[in-house]
């Protein structure tokens, strides 16, 4: 679902098409940052007693759970 205008969608292109693949990689670094310390920030909130260990393993859960099967999370989950 989209419910950004064409013309919008295709100039914001433009404008990041532009720059060169140094500052898109820079942005595309920011942006991850970004999400990454939401998703800490939520965890915190939802158990502020959680650990780094815990905090490690949600943030993989999250952000590549859905890639794994369940005996591979847990293979993994178990190295984190």
């Amino acid at each position: 679902m989209t419910d950004t205008d064409l013309l919008i969608e295709s100039r914001f292109l433009e404008m990041v098409m532009k720059k060169s693949g140094q500052e898109r990689l820079k942005m595309g670094f920011s942006m991850f940052d970004m999400a990454r310390k939401q998703v800490v920030a939520s965890i915190k909130m939802d158990n502020p007693q959680s650990s780094k260990s815990d905090i490690k393993r949600e943030l993989f859960l999250r952000f590549y759970g859905q890639d794994f099967s369940p005996e591979e999370q847990k293979k993994i989950l178990s190295q984190l």
